[in-house]
């Protein structure tokens, strides 16, 4: 399938989101998804999860501020959207940064399946490790994927896949999407992309809405959702008469992901797949 197709998808079908996130970026996830053409419900009280997750396409779990009432409607609500068969995306934020979150993700991938989960390379090795460290939320330079080490990575993506039954999203300069057999490698976007608070939260949104438009091929709906994306990053950038800030950056990305067709996505998106 194109990853215009996707788009179009995601416009014509406009999937309902359950997003269980945090309130860093609650507001940018909400409208990132009405942006693409889905449509958000935000919800994490234990007593609701349940229900709200039953009436929406797809689910989008996010550990970026957890705490001790959230943490037990994100397994009621995954355990329910297994049940009814829906999309269920994790976005382990800061998993490696302490003790809760690392056990926290680790008790997730073990109770619920996981369509995609979607993080940074540091925190998908913490996952794939059992433990490990992250530079707070970001990503550990040391663990950047790089042009020189970018073999060694598809091999890791790709086993993890195959370890979870779930297709990984690497994503950070150099973007990874793999089902276990194949591996789109991403390379769109700018660098000031990560001055702006909640970039990835936002794509984790935007994903969960792509890979609940497109069921029979979640792989090219990941790789494309990371693509609008990028993409995205780099018009809003071009359309900046300078660096005004990441506020204004972000609002740009965010218009530019409103007004994307699946032309412009075609003929910008740049990925191989390996």
């Amino acid at each position: 399938m194109k990853f215009g197709e996707c788009l179009e998808n995601v416009h014509s079908k406009m999937p309902l989101i359950h997003n269980i996130t945090n309130y860093v970026t609650v507001n940018d996830v909400a409208n990132v998804l009405l942006a693409c053409g889905g449509s958000p419900i935000m919800a994490d009280e234990s007593e609701e999860v349940e229900d709200i997750t039953s009436i929406c396409g797809g689910l989008n779990i996010n550990i970026g501020t957890l705490n001790r009432h959230t943490i037990p409607a994100m397994f009621k609500a995954g355990k329910k959207a297994n049940e009814l068969g829906h999309p269920v995306l994790l976005d382990p934020v800061g998993a490696g940064a302490s003790s809760l979150r690392t056990d926290t993700a680790k008790q997730l991938l073990e109770d619920i399946h996981f369509s995609v989960i979607r993080g940074n390379i540091s925190e998908i090795k913490t996952l794939a490790a059992g433990s490990g460290s992250t530079r707070g939320v970001d990503a550990d330079v040391a663990d950047a994927v790089t042009e020189e080490n970018l073999t060694e990575a598809i091999d890791f993506v790709k086993n993890f896949a195959k370890a979870t039954g779930s297709i990984i999203a690497v994503t950070g300069a150099i973007d990874l999407v793999s089902d276990g057999e194949h591996c789109y490698v991403i390379r769109n976007g700018k660098a000031q992309m990560g001055k702006i608070t909640g970039t990835g939260c936002q794509l984790s949104g935007l994903m969960t809405a792509y890979i609940t438009a497109n069921p029979k091929h979640m792989l090219e709906a990941a790789a494309a959702a990371v693509c609008v994306m990028g993409v995205a990053g780099e018009i809003g950038y071009a359309h900046l008469q300078s660096y005004e800030g990441n506020a204004t950056y972000r609002n740009r990305i965010i218009d530019a992901i409103a007004n994307m067709d699946a032309e412009t996505l075609e003929r910008e998106a740049n990925y191989e797949l390996y």
